[in-house]
């Protein structure tokens, strides 16, 4: 496998920098990707307007400065401008490509990777994700097939901009405190440690910052799904008495709840919770869910009247559901949180203003909104090492016959009591596993049932 195989992955480009990403690795993904996105701005509804013009941003790594000059200088050298908006989260890069409507833009970050990785999140026009099946791969092959020309002339101008005021004019309508709230917010040392002081200082949060520091490595990995990396975070809550803790990954597009005990909330209960208050504004629409989700999410969107929709795992699949649907909102298992009045586009900095208003609206503690949406036990997602993906999905078949099957993504097997999905992942021998019954019980012995032909889990 060629280096460039090895790095292009299914929704970005990641590896590890100096051995798999480098400068010159840089030069050529932006050139091609300026030659890609400016060959997209042709597919686009006429009378919206837009520019042969690239977003920049990149993230607190050490090397993703040098990283985006030489990105900039492929992007510049294939005759595109190139407007360079500096450290940022990665949401913060589909809001400027949708507020300055340019033809797509790059982050230079590896998300919640450790500190020597890094990479490349590209998007398109209106910032639609640009992953292997639609363009990634057209990418790969041209950034394999030109040589970085050192020293030439640009063609393209570069103009740095500073978006962050009119950033905070995009973010600030989905807060709204009729209370003060006291609020523990863990930057994992990543892009919300910008962030969170950029948007949300002088507002009636009362914030304790944990990790803020950028460019000193990682206090604790910075993955807020992985619950061992929420410690710092829980103790903080407890001995501080506040009303709600947050995690941010790296490059702040995915987030973490804490209730006011120091107990995590489930993502897919985060869903549950926040689409009802959508519905309550937006009566009958549209609300999206990937379908590792606990059947409580659909319940929910039902009896507030909306229209559930259950999608393929993915920002990719999710953005497409929001867009096609006209729906209001959507929020994946893993801590994407997307919405309608963001451009269909995932943000941490929003999903967090909208949890602030929902619990300053309310009278209870974060812990007593959830509790009435733990009517299931949720095995969450596990991983699977397995050679022969394939194979082992024909034997769990096999084994559930008499289950009601669907393929929207891997195998979903659905009982009245239980259900579970596994699916392949798009990188590695993996396979992914999720299960749920109507009590710990069942949903243990289903468990046991599954890891028997899977195998023992592995962290990843």
């Amino acid at each position: 496998m060629s280096v460039l195989d090895k790095v292009f992955k299914a929704y970005d480009v990641r590896g590890l920098y100096g051995r798999e990403i480098d400068e010159d690795l840089a030069w050529r993904i932006g050139y091609a990707s300026a030659r890609f996105l400016h060959g997209q701005m042709a597919g686009f509804e006429r009378g919206l307007p837009m520019s042969n013009r690239i977003v920049v941003g990149r993230d607190m790594r050490p090397h993703s400065e040098p990283l985006a000059r030489a990105l900039i200088e492929g992007i510049t050298a294939s005759g595109t401008g190139c407007i360079d908006i500096g450290m940022c989260d990665t949401p913060m890069v589909y809001f400027a490509i949708n507020h300055l409507g340019t033809c797509g833009g790059i982050m230079v970050t590896a998300s919640h990777n450790p500190i020597e990785y890094n990479g490349f999140k590209i998007s398109g026009p209106h910032a639609r994700p640009v992953g292997s099946e639609s363009g990634l791969t057209a990418i790969r092959d041209t950034a394999a097939s030109v040589a970085r020309a050192p020293g030439g002339a640009a063609a393209g101008a570069v103009q740095a901009m500073d978006l962050w005021a009119e950033y905070r004019k995009h973010v600030a309508p989905f807060l709204k405190l009729p209370r003060p709230l006291k609020v523990v917010v863990d930057a994992s040392n990543g892009m919300g440690g910008r962030m969170i002081p950029a948007l949300f200082s002088g507002t009636a949060l009362e914030m304790i910052p944990l990790n803020f520091e950028l460019g000193k490595g990682f206090a604790h990995p910075p993955n807020p799904m992985v619950e061992v990396n929420l410690g710092q975070l829980k103790a903080a809550v407890t001995k501080s008495k506040a009303d709600v803790g947050i995690c941010l990954d790296g490059d702040a597009d995915r987030c973490m709840f804490v209730d006011e005990q120091g107990r995590s909330v489930r993502c897919d209960l985060i869903t549950a919770l926040l689409g009802r208050g959508f519905l309550a504004d937006n009566p009958g629409a549209m609300v999206v869910y990937d379908l590792r989700s606990s059947r409580v999410v659909s319940e929910e969107i039902r009896a507030g009247g909306g229209v559930p929709n259950r999608c393929r795992v993915g920002h990719a699949f999710m953005k497409k559901a929001l867009a096609d649907g006209q729906a209001v909102f959507g929020g994946e298992l893993s801590g994407h949180f997307y919405f309608r009045d963001n451009f269909n586009c995932d943000s941490g900095a929003i999903v967090f203003a909208t949890m602030m208003s929902v619990l300053a609206a309310q009278s209870q503690p974060l812990s007593a909104l959830i509790a009435p949406l733990k009517r299931y036990s949720h095995s969450g997602e596990i991983n699977f090492e397995v050679a022969d993906k394939q194979a082992k999905l024909d034997e769990i078949l096999a084994a559930l016959k008499d289950a009601k099957v669907d393929h929207l993504d891997g195998v979903t097997c659905q009982y009245d009591d239980w259900w579970c999905n596994v699916r392949l992942s798009n990188t590695e021998p993996l396979l992914r596993l999720t299960l749920e019954a109507k009590d710990e019980k069942l949903m243990k012995e289903k468990l046991a049932l599954l890891q028997g032909m899977l195998g023992k889990p592995v962290d990843h």
